[in-house]
Formats: structure tokens, sequence, C-alpha cells
């Protein structure tokens, strides 16, 4: 009841910029708010960055912290996640959710899933 489509994957190389965004539609008032988990291959989905329609707390996995940025546009029900000097330990699929839990930095609270969008960062 609550489809995510993303957008703004892509290639670039170490120390760039990228800014990845997520359109939410459906039953966005029933979800507390957005985040972003990547996964690279043969590894588990890690938690990126979260944060909640209202208020102004954001959250952050220590790999990422000082270089991302997780955003949010209510009129929109748009979340973005800015990532700058990108690293190729940054490369991943990027997957954005809606949180149907309080705990937006737990993988548990995520009920709803995007399809992915791939981000590659070369040496």
């Amino acid at each position: 009841q609550v489809q995510l489509v993303e957008s703004g994957g892509g290639l670039v190389q170490a120390g760039g910029s990228l800014r990845l965004s997520c359109t939410a539609s459906g039953r966005t008032f029933s979800t507390y708010g957005m985040g972003w988990f990547r996964q690279a291959p043969g590894k588990e989905r890690e938690f990126v960055a979260g944060i909640r329609w209202s208020g102004s707390s954001t959250y952050y996995a220590d790999s990422v912290k000082g270089r991302f940025t997780i955003s949010r546009d209510n009129a929109q029900n748009t979340a973005h996640l800015q990532m700058n000097d990108l690293k190729p330990d940054d490369t991943a699929v990027y997957y954005c959710a809606a949180a149907s839990g309080f705990n937006v930095w737990l993988l548990a609270d995520y009920g709803y899933w995007g399809q992915g969008t791939q981000v590659t960062v070369s040496s």
C-alpha cells in the first residue's frame, strides 16, 4: 500500500558526489519516515541513513557519517540522500524504504522497500 521509486544511481569516480531520490506514493501517512539501505554482493543489507516525516532527527551509519546527508520533502513525499566524498567501498545497490515503526535506524522497523538503484564508485 506504499510504493517507492528510487532514482539517481549511476557511476561516479572516487571523491565525487551523487544524489539519490526516493518518491513515495500510496498510504504514506501510515509510515513514520524514510530511510536508505545498501547491499553489496555477498554482504547483508545494511542501514545507511534514516529520517522521520516530522521533527529534525536524522540517523546515520558510522561509515557514512559526515559524508552522506538524508533529507525530506514532505510536500512531495520524497526523501533524498546526498552522497559526498564517495569511496569504492560505497559501491552497492541502494534501497529506499519506508518505516512502519518509530525506530528509523532499525531494519526491522521498515515495512516497504523500493527496487533499488545501483551506485558504482570507481577508483
